[in-house]
C-alpha cells in the first residue's frame, strides 16, 4: 500500500503523480474525544481529471463522463489524519478504477419463445376467468 505522500496507483500501468493530488485538512466532526477540537484530521482529496497527465484522452473523457471533474473525496471516519489520508486515496483509486471500466455490452433484443407466449396467454385467460367470478350474484 502506498503511503500518503507517494503517487496514487489506480491499477497496474496507471499511476497518478502526487503533484496532481490536492489535499486539504480541516477539523473532523467524528470521533476523537478531546483531540477532535485541536487536530485537523478530516482529509479532502481533490483530483482534477481535465488537467491530468496520467490519463489518455479516451480515459479522460470516460472518467469525466462518469464522475465529472474535479473528483473530490472526503474522509473523516478515522481519528488520525494519516489513516484518513490513506482512506481517501484508496477511495479515489477505487472510484477511478470503476470509472475507467469499459461499458457493458449492449443487450441484444430477442423474441419471446412460443412456449412463453402460450404460457402468458393462458395466465391472462385464467386471471380473466377469476375476475369474471367476482361479478354480481344472479338469481336464476
Amino acid at each position: 500500500m502506498a503511503g500518503p505522500g507517494d503517487e496514487l496507483e489506480v491499477r497496474p500501468g496507471l499511476v497518478v503523480p502526487a503533484v496532481e493530488l490536492v489535499e486539504r485538512f480541516s477539523r473532523s466532526s467524528g470521533p476523537g474525544g478531546q483531540s477532535v477540537n485541536t487536530t485537523d484530521s478530516r482529509v479532502e482529496l481533490e483530483y482534477d481529471v481535465l488537467t491530468s497527465t496520467a490519463l489518455t484522452d479516451a480515459q479522460r473523457a470516460r472518467v469525466v463522463g462518469r464522475v465529472g471533474s474535479p473528483v473530490v473525496i472526503v474522509a473523516s471516519e478515522h481519528r488520525s489524519q494519516h489513516r484518513n489520508r490513506v482512506a481517501a486515496r484508496e477511495r479515489l483509486a477505487s472510484r477511478l478504477r470503476d470509472a475507467l471500466l469499459p461499458p457493458p455490452p449492449t443487450r441484444r433484443a430477442t423474441r419471446p419463445t412460443k412456449g412463453s407466449q402460450r404460457r402468458r396467454l393462458e395466465a391472462k385467460k385464467q386471471r380473466g376467468s377469476t375476475k369474471a367470478l367476482r361479478g354480481r350474484v344472479r338469481d336464476d
